[in-house]
């Protein structure tokens, strides 16, 4: 069966307007394969763009092993970030910007020069860097109750909801990445915990990934870019009144948000 790219950005697009979430594009083509499904999503964001909208970075997503099982797949997927998708640190999110949100906490790293595939190291992705901080994720799904499959998320830009940065910027020589550890905290209350090397080993793996993955659309990571390099541990639901914080330690310090 054929695919109709721009008939399922569409489908996406008013779904986020509406908040009333679609079925899957897997429930009506059943042979709908990743490649296909990355050009639904980079439809999508050409259509943000045109409206107005920058892209200001990239997320990965499907970086950890009990991920990458679940959806029966072996390796991670991404998806852009756009200006309309950053919230302040200690800041609000309105009911209205999100249908189905779940929060996680990542590395964020924020590059200084570009970085193009193909062969593109670790030492160059840390070359590239200008620093880290910690960040929050909410992750989001157009499709009805997260009934996904691999090209499910990624047709819906890898389930892209918004993101929050930490204010503690800190220099790849200043830190470990691996070793990195992070509480999340719900309510005041702890509910995960996650190192550095729960993603690929080391989140500047999957920021290498991306660069390599990127090639075959031809598109690069860019200086000044946010790129959020994948989630340290389980994703974790949230709803109006919910407050999280992700403590990364002395260096990296906390990052928050509160759900209205």
């Amino acid at each position: 069966m054929s695919v109709s790219y721009s008939e399922w950005s569409t489908r996406f697009l008013n779904a986020e307007k509406t908040r009333i979430g679609i079925s899957a594009p897997t429930s009506e083509i059943q042979d709908l394969d990743v490649k296909a499904a990355y050009q639904i999503q980079l439809e999508t964001i050409h259509r943000k763009v045109l409206s107005g909208l920058h892209v200001t970075g990239k997320k990965i997503g499907l970086t950890s092993k009990a991920m990458q099982q679940l959806l029966g797949v072996n390796e991670p997927d991404y998806g852009h970030l756009l200006d309309g998708m950053k919230v302040q640190n200690n800041g609000y999110i309105s009911e209205c910007k999100v249908l189905q949100p779940k929060v996680e906490a990542e590395i964020a790293f924020i590059l200084k020069k570009d970085l193009q595939g193909p062969n593109v190291t670790v030492e160059d992705v840390i070359e590239a860097t200008d620093y880290v901080v910690a960040s929050i994720e909410v992750v989001d799904s157009r499709v009805m109750n997260w009934e996904i499959k691999l090209p499910d998320t990624v047709a819906d830009n890898a389930s892209s909801g918004l993101y929050i940065l930490g204010d503690f910027k800190v220099l790849l020589k200043d830190i470990d990445l691996p070793s990195i550890q992070m509480s999340l905290y719900k309510n005041e209350e702890f509910i995960n915990h996650g190192t550095g090397n729960a993603v690929l080993g080391n989140p500047a793996t999957c920021v290498a990934w991306l660069a390599n993955k990127l090639h075959e659309f031809d598109i690069s990571l860019n200086a000044g870019e946010v790129i959020l390099s994948g989630a340290l541990s389980a994703a974790v639901e949230a709803k109006s009144g919910d407050h999280f914080s992700a403590d990364f330690g002395e260096k990296l310090g906390k990052v928050s948000i509160y759900f209205e």
